[in-house]
């Protein structure tokens, strides 16, 4: 069947069957556009996947504390189990995962023996524990990385559902409304080695999920409805024989443009451009240098796609998209300096922003990859920074957090100390910003704040 047939089809059956229920946000920047989740009509505050709308880490209209503590704190709770994965927000509730380990001796670092993986949902405005819901019990699970959790990939809002991912542990999709559980899947058998990382992205009534291990790599997509596999596609370019360095823990990126729509999924070595329809290759373009276990999400930027390639040296490649959207991009500029394998980078003002994991802070020019300005934050760095107002919130492992203004030349505002390492990325809000540390997950307000919930430890 022609292509444009296909795709009619596909329209008329996807109108059908979720008319009402999903919208597709798209964001326009220099002729392409970055689809986000699709959603039930925007209220106010709205995060909903990793690294937010449009996968960019930007609310431009929020304001920040000045100070963070006393009055300042709305709430501040201590959830069940343990995980990194961040928070994703819509209306009064606010999703993330977690994982309650179960050690075979009583003793801390002793080995795990058993996992109850979770989906928690709080309400935004008092903290209370609205759903807490079972997903998957794991014997016997893989040694992590330290630096790593059994939880890490961050859950996605898609209208009444959140996709929340556990890598090969399992995918699992509950309603928000009472947080039922309509599907799960958990038949992607693959060797993360060192834990799961990737988070899944929604377009239009399937989920994205990227599968990068030591032992297999590819990239597949499982239908919102019943959790089955619409298709998987295995990744074709060359890799390194030693199966440490074929892994990867990228998250896709929607990538539309002159009408035609591309899953833009880094793995390591290269990075590829698939058809969401049906999976198939549409175009590859290698890093020019060995790269794995690179965690940052691709990002676009005024019409360029900018991706981290990972270790063993980290680059930032700046790729300008085909006009036809459907060829291999073209590599336009590279930085080689400082550039994270963990953290995000980020993009505002015609300027991109990023830290690496030992906390060198850069500011590049996105046109030319000129750079601006480089500066040592104090600690390491595993969170990725975000756009607050005009803010650059940086949080590292010591539970530090850095505001910095977004310009030509450093500028640093303020720093505040939480309670423990940042590891999951922080969700601004229009009146303020949710974080979740190590230990706890809390919401703090621009001006009064509300009467503190009875809920949780209250600090």
């Amino acid at each position: 069947m022609p292509r444009s047939e296909s795709d009619m089809l596909f329209k008329r059956r996807y109108h059908t069957r979720l008319a009402g229920h999903f919208l597709l946000v798209v964001v326009l920047a220099a002729g392409l556009s970055l689809a986000d989740s699709p959603a039930e009509a925007q209220s106010s505050i709205s995060w909903n996947e990793f690294r937010g709308p449009e996968g960019r880490g930007l609310v431009p209209e929020s304001r920040l504390p000045s100070e963070w503590t006393g009055d300042a704190v709305v709430w501040r709770q201590t959830p069940p189990g343990r995980g990194w994965s961040s928070p994703v927000i819509n209306d009064n509730e606010v999703w993330f995962t977690a994982a309650i380990e179960h050690r075979l001796e009583e003793a801390e670092g002793s080995p795990v023996g058993k996992l109850e993986l979770i989906a928690l949902c709080l309400a935004l405005d008092d903290g209370r524990l609205l759903h807490q819901v079972p997903l998957f019990n794991v014997a016997d699970p893989v040694e992590l990385h330290p630096l790593n959790s059994y939880a890490s990939p961050t859950p996605v809002i898609a209208g009444e559902r959140v996709v929340c991912s556990f890598g090969d542990m399992g995918t699992a999709c509950v309603r928000r409304s009472d947080g039922f559980v309509l599907w799960k899947h958990d038949h992607f058998a693959l060797d993360h080695e060192t834990g799961p990382g990737s988070s899944p992205v929604v377009w239009r009534d399937r989920a994205f999920l990227n599968l990068d291990g030591t032992d297999r790599q590819s990239v597949a997509a499982l239908d919102l409805d019943t959790g089955k596999v619409l298709w998987e596609t295995p990744r074709s370019g060359e890799l390194h024989p030693d199966g440490m360095m074929k892994k990867a823990f990228c998250t896709p990126l929607i990538l539309e443009q002159a009408g035609d729509t591309v899953v833009v999924s880094p793995g390591a070595n290269w990075v590829y451009g698939y058809d969401p329809l049906d999976g198939r290759e549409l175009w590859k373009t290698g890093y020019g240098q060995l790269g794995f276990s690179n965690v940052p999400r691709p990002v676009l930027a005024d019409g360029l796609i900018l991706v981290c390639t990972g270790y063993n040296r980290a680059s930032l490649l700046a790729l300008r998209p085909a006009p036809d959207g459907r060829s291999a991009p073209e590599l336009v500029w590279r930085h080689d300096q400082k550039v994270p394998t963990m953290p995000s980078p980020i993009a505002t003002g015609g300027r991109i922003f990023m830290v690496s994991d030992d906390g060198v802070a850069t500011a590049l020019e996105t046109a030319t990859g000129r750079k601006l300005w480089q500066h040592r934050l104090s600690g390491s760095f595993s969170a990725s920074p975000v756009l607050a107002g005009e803010v650059l919130v940086f949080g590292n492992r010591n539970g530090e957090v850095v505001l910095v203004r977004p310009a030509d030349e450093y500028e640093e505002i303020a720093r505040h100390q939480l309670d423990g390492a940042l590891m999951a990325t922080p969700a601004p809000l229009e009146d303020g910003i949710l974080i979740r540390t190590a230990t706890s997950v809390c919401r703090l307000v621009a001006g009064p704040a509300v009467p503190q919930s009875s809920q949780g430890d209250g600090r």
